[in-house]
């Protein structure tokens, strides 16, 4: 027993978890998911193709079944699931994935609509033509071999690759922390590329865009604004545009519009599907069916539209709001030396032409050998022929055949492969034909090999052995481009009031930034649950509107984001939704402060500032026809940020963190436009603003938390009115032991509930929980843990009945004479 105890070691969780996920991460970034730069190729696919060729399954033999290669591949070179091999075997052959398919497949393996290809029981592969190129000379020793997961046998650690499969094939893959995006390329325009390096390596990235235009996909397709291809290029990220080819045609009097090509990995069921809802939704109006018409001649998306009917008003919104109109990431990362690398073009095409130099180099160094030795053996033999008598006697005397090599050795000073040959050698090769034979191929021998040495000894031939390799193979395989590219703009103009179709929703904006549109059926079945969030986000903004209306956010960074809500993300109550961000860009250390809805374009809005700034705008000058990126709210001043935006009243407030208030008039701040940094507010010495409000006239409280897990209400009616640019008035009491610190203020009223956030954690009080106390106080304590953000609970804000309310108050009151009233007066007013 105490031998068993003395084995066990005690080991800490985090560090096995650690150690494994580690070891699990660096496999599946190393041989699962990403390819290696110089072939282009996972380990599996590496592997499909390896098993096919020892097989002899090339393209000019007959289809072999792909169970066979399937079972081939698991069994003897990659210990993993059969899907996972069958999936990448398809994947290989499907020629709307693949620029060009390394692998001919016989039987169903799938289709752009997403359907499943058939059990590989029933389906046939063999390599196709060009995959050939990828392991051609694999027995020349021209790529490093490695044993298998076994040992029992060796595969290559990489292809020889003829051409640079990488770019001209792309790839996609994710890993643990790693993905890459890599798209496909036209050969002709990448092999160019390839020699242009070779020629120039210090050429300059323009100089290889004026040869490689874009990405070549095999859906075709266009891309627009082709901006981001020199930033993609550059550093192995960016973005690009790509557009279905559609035209719009006329038949039987109405308007058609035919899609025959769409963008790269686009389902096309899929899309059809999305463009027949839209039409049954009646998102916008004109399309009277949709028919999915492809054949095998090619594809082919038919939009009947009614009669009067606005083509172009409709394409461009199926692609604004379909898969029709594409963005594609650039995210070109590949494993260089065991490692995993973002690249540039330049770099993966540095890295092709270094792997060509070693493939090349060792191919010769294999060739070299072998002619070397085939040389020695014939300089052997026509020694051999000048002395044939000689030998013939020798060979009489021997013993047996060992013992008359040993004898040509030792008398004629022939070499061990020499004297093999010459006992070897049959009769008949004796007669001067043969022998005239031997020596002319002897000549042709030292020619070659003449010819191989030099291309060991210079570097310059060895180049040039490559790019003419590079251009038979373009010559025999390349292919037009199916890709265009337009330096048009991408943007799409739509007269957004002729499709919007006004819904009542309820928008929710969250502290994170979160944003959502819920139709107004969701949120009432709902039965007052919580909506979902991500684990300590809190809502900060929860409106009753149309989808006509327009959200406006506000930032840290003095910036608005213009936000009509029919753009907003649709979702249940229960979904999370998306972040702004997916909709209008935002900076890395940029967040959402404040959210109104644009209802009354006349009204003012206030702006505070971290500093003490403050300013009065104009809610109508914030509205904007471009809204695709965040636009200028209020210049602010160095090291200055934004608190809060709210819609003006009689009364303005700051509160500090060192707990002063300072409250004022409105009118003592004019309007100014967007781009204007404001005036002073307030007085501020070693001191920041905490929060700035605009007083609602029947608010009852002021909340206010401090870093000392305190807080307490105050009646806004014991605050005093002072002047604007003061320095302000005591809110908290002073102590000589402690010094309390405001980090959240806020306004609110009896029957309001308010939330504390301590580490990550919410908890949501009711407001009466909060003692009410005078100024000259500290608070009393809410929480045992220290306090990182304290609210109050948004409620929801109804703007369809404000929108009641004031056209209800446009109604004019008819007017009375002075007169004194009746009891029919009052009857009357009544009725009305």
């Amino acid at each position: 027993m105490k031998d068993v105890l003395q084995q066990i070691q005690d080991y800490c969780l985090e560090d096995i978890m650690g150690d494994s996920f580690g070891a699990y991460s660096k496999y599946i970034i190393q041989d699962r998911a990403i390819p290696d730069v110089r072939d282009g190729l996972k380990p599996v696919q590496r592997r499909i193709l390896f098993a096919m060729h020892k097989n002899k399954n090339t393209h000019e033999k007959p289809f072999v079944k792909a169970a066979l290669t399937v079972g081939d591949v698991i069994g003897k070179y990659h210990p993993h699931g059969d899907t996972s091999v069958y999936d990448a075997l398809v994947r290989m052959s499907q020629d709307w994935k693949q620029r060009f398919p390394t692998v001919d497949f016989k039987g169903n393996n799938g289709s752009m609509d997403g359907d499943p290809p058939a059990a590989y029981r029933y389906t046939e592969t063999k390599l196709s033509k060009l995959a050939g190129e990828l392991l051609k000379d694999l027995d020349k020793n021209t790529v490093m071999m490695a044993p298998t997961f076994d040992d029992s046998r060796i595969e290559p650690t990489v292809l020889p690759s003829r051409f640079p499969n990488l770019l001209v094939n792309g790839s996609t893959g994710i890993s643990a922390g790693y993905a890459t995006n890599i798209p496909p390329h036209n050969l002709g325009e990448i092999i160019d590329a390839t020699i242009k390096r070779i020629d120039n390596p210090t050429c300059r990235l323009d100089t290889i865009l004026e040869i490689v235009s874009g990405p070549d996909f095999p859906t075709g397709g266009i891309i627009y604004d082709p901006i981001g291809l020199k930033s993609a290029y550059d550093n192995g990220r960016g973005k690009i545009i790509v557009r279905a080819k559609y035209e719009i045609t006329k038949k039987g009097g109405k308007q058609q519009i035919i899609v025959t090509e769409i963008p790269f990995e686009v389902n096309k069921s899929t899309l059809v599907y999305k463009i027949n809802e839209i039409k049954i939704d009646k998102k916008i109006d004109g399309i009277a069916e949709v028919r999915d018409e492809s054949d095998i001649n090619g594809l082919r998306i038919a939009i009947d539209l009614k009669s009067g009917a606005d083509a172009n008003l409709i394409i461009n919104y199926l692609l604004k709001n379909t898969e029709l109109q594409t963005s594609y990431n650039f995210n070109m990362v590949a494993i260089v030396n065991r490692r995993p690398k973002q690249l540039g073009i330049l770099a993966i095409l540095d890295a092709y032409i270094a792997h060509q130099k070693d493939v090349i180099t060792r191919r010769t160094q294999f060739d070299l050998t072998a002619k070397e030795k085939e040389a020695h053996i014939l300089e052997g033999l026509i020694k051999a022929l000048d002395i044939l008598d000689e030998i013939i006697k020798l060979i009489r005397a021997s013993k047996n055949k060992s013992d008359a090599k040993t004898n040509l050795v030792k008398e004629f000073k022939f070499s061990e492969e020499q004297a093999e040959a010459i006992v070897m050698l049959q009769l008949y090769k004796l007669t001067n034909t043969d022998v005239t034979e031997v020596k002319d191929k002897l000549a042709l021998l030292l020619k070659e090999i003449e010819a191989l040495k030099s291309i060991l000894d210079s570097e310059v031939i060895l180049l040039k052995v490559i790019k003419h390799e590079l251009r038979n193979i373009k010559k025999e395989y390349d292919k037009p481009r199916a890709t265009a590219i337009t330096d048009e703009t991408a943007d799409i103009k739509i007269d957004i009031k002729e499709i919007i179709i006004k819904e009542n929703v309820i928008v929710i904006v969250t502290n994170e930034g979160y944003v959502k549109r819920v139709s107004s059926k969701s949120y009432a079945s709902a039965n007052n649950e919580e909506t979902t969030l991500k684990p300590g986000d809190f809502i900060t903004g929860l409106f009753e509107v149309t989808t006509q209306d327009t959200l406006i956010l506000f930032t840290n960074l003095g910036q608005y984001l213009y936000v009509p809500v029919h753009t907003i993300f649709e979702a249940k109550w229960k979904e999370l939704g998306k972040h702004i961000s997916n909709l209008i860009p935002m900076g890395e250390n940029e967040k959402i402060v404040s959210s109104l809805i644009m209802n009354d374009k006349n009204q003012k809005i206030v702006f505070f500032t971290k500093n003490g700034q403050i300013k009065k705008s104009f809610l109508n000058d914030f509205i904007v026809t471009r809204y695709s990126k965040p636009l200028t709210a209020i210049k602010l001043k160095e090291n200055d940020e934004l608190l809060n935006v709210t819609f003006n009243e009689e009364n303005l407030l700051f509160v500090t963190n060192n707990g002063y208030y300072l409250q004022f008039k409105s009118i003592e701040v004019n309007p100014m436009g967007p781009k204007a940094s404001g005036i002073k507010g307030i007085n501020l010495k070693d001191d920041f603003v905490v929060n700035g409000f605009a007083l609602n006239p029947n608010t009852e409280y002021l909340n206010i938390v401090t870093n000392l897990k305190t807080a307490k209400r105050i009646k806004l009616t014991d605050l005093n009115l002072l002047s604007r640019t003061n320095k302000g008035q005591i809110l908290i009491k002073k102590t000589k032991t402690v010094t309390y610190k405001i980090i959240s203020a806020y306004p609110t009223d009896s029957k309001d509930e308010v939330g504390i956030k301590c580490d990550n954690e919410l908890t949501i009080l009711k407001n009466s929980d909060i003692r009410v106390m005078d100024l000259n106080s500290t608070g009393s304590t809410i929480s045992k843990y220290p306090i990182d953000i304290s609210f109050k609970k948004a409620e929801l804000i109804s703007y369809l009945q404000k929108k009641k309310e004031t056209k209800e108050e446009k109604i004019e009151t008819p007017k009375t004479e002075n007169k004194e009233l009746t009891i029919a007066d009052f009857i009357d007013d009544f009725k009305l």
